[in-house]
């Protein structure tokens, strides 16, 4: 029973084959021809050559606008209408194919290419068929672009990696890079890299001295200064310029440096006026034309600074002792001679050579305010004890020719 159930199709079939077939009315539409014919054949290709038409392998027949096979009968029906549809010729990227295809975009398609959104096609893939059409295709690479910590996938049919980069709305901002550069062809390996560039300049700043210019006034006392002018410190940057790469620094470059503002020197002037004066010191009455704070110590022939060596003479030729003193050789050579009152001490007269820079060095005073006074050897141990100290030492009448300010 079951065999015979198996058997029923092919039996149903054997006798729809063996009854004679009934003609169908067909119409062929063939460009601006219409064929109409009677046949007894469903099978398009034996159709179409009893119209009397002859195909290219490239052409297509339709039915209800749909490609049919050539050697597949035609569903069961008894009225057709079939449209042949001529290939046209048309070039893509130089090359010549026939297509029947209604667009750019299914031309394509029909070539064998895989169509994708960037890709680069001209007509566009919308634009009909036309014969003799030519069409440019550049199709788009796949690519990974590795920016900011991620990696994005995109498509591109940009000439340049910057082009790629500039669709795919990753620009390369201003000192920003890519690996490869962005005039270079897209890599076939389809990775680029973006590197983001940044830089920041740290600024320092160093103060610049000003100088002191001394001028001389007749109009103001020996001695005395009066500033003229305030000195102001001048200003220099310096530029270092720091460069990150993905936020990593790489390099740092010092710039040269520049003088923002310059200094101002200061401006003093110093006394020239000489005039005779009177004053008591210690109860003596004394006439002097200069009085200037210095710092005096003591020495004696055997105490001078040489242990083993006792100097009894001067550099003047007086004998070392009470009332000599020894001063520095800026002032010993113009004032050799010059007679002194010393509170404390008394009358004593310039006379020697002193070791000005030594107290400069040791103590910090300034050699053109230093005085040894004299002793003799029996009253050095009292004395040094008492002199290391300042005091005003007058210079007495009379004034001398040549008078030079101590500035």
């Amino acid at each position: 029973m079951k065999n015979l159930r198996r058997l029923a199709p092919i039996i149903l079939l054997f006798l729809l084959a063996c009854q004679p077939q009934n003609p169908i009315t067909i119409t062929i539409l063939d460009k601006d021809q219409v064929h109409t014919i009677a046949a007894t054949e469903r099978i398009p290709a034996k159709i179409i050559a009893q119209a009397g038409i002859t195909l290219t392998s490239a052409d297509r027949v339709l039915l209800t606008g749909n490609a049919i096979p050539l050697d597949q009968p035609l569903p069961p029906a008894t009225i057709y209408t079939l449209q042949i549809k001529p290939a046209v010729k048309i070039t893509i990227n130089g090359k010549t194919i026939q297509t029947t295809a209604d667009t750019v975009g299914e031309a394509l398609k029909d070539s064998g290419a895989q169509l994708f959104a960037t890709d680069q096609i001209n007509p566009p893939a919308s634009t009909p068929i036309t014969n003799t059409m030519a069409v440019t295709y550049t199709s788009s690479h796949e690519l990974t672009v590795t920016v900011d910590g991620k990696q994005i996938q995109i498509r591109s049919s940009a000439r340049t990696v910057g082009g790629a980069l500039a669709e795919a709305g990753i620009p390369l901002v201003g000192l920003d890079y890519s690996q490869p550069s962005e005039n270079e062809a897209l890599p076939q390996n389809g990775q680029i890299r973006v590197v983001r560039v940044s830089e920041a300049i740290v600024l320092a700043q160093r103060p610049i001295a000003f100088k002191t210019d001394y001028q001389s006034s007749a109009d103001i006392a020996l001695d005395q200064q009066k500033t003229l002018q305030a000195g102001q410190p001048g200003l220099a940057v310096s530029r270092t310029r720091i460069r990150y790469e993905d936020g990593r620094e790489v390099s740092r470059r010092s710039e040269p440096e520049t003088i923002v503002r310059p200094p101002v020197d200061r401006i003093v002037a110093y006394g020239t006026k000489v005039t005779l004066q009177t004053t008591t010191v210690d109860g003596v009455q004394i006439q002097y034309w200069r009085a200037l704070q210095m710092f005096a110590t003591a020495y004696s022939p055997c105490n001078s600074g040489s242990p083993d060596h006792c100097y009894t003479g001067t550099a003047s030729g007086m004998s070392a002792g009470k009332g000599v003193v020894a001063v520095d050789p800026s002032i010993y050579y113009s004032l050799v001679g010059q007679r002194l009152y010393i509170p404390g001490y008394g009358f004593a007269v310039i006379g020697d050579l002193g070791g000005g820079y030594i107290i400069e060095q040791q103590l910090g005073v300034s050699r053109k305010r230093w005085v040894d006074l004299g002793f003799s050897d029996a009253e050095y141990a009292q004395a040094s004890n008492q002199w290391s100290r300042y005091v005003t030492v007058y210079f007495l009448a009379p004034i001398p020719p040549n008078v030079d300010a101590l500035n």
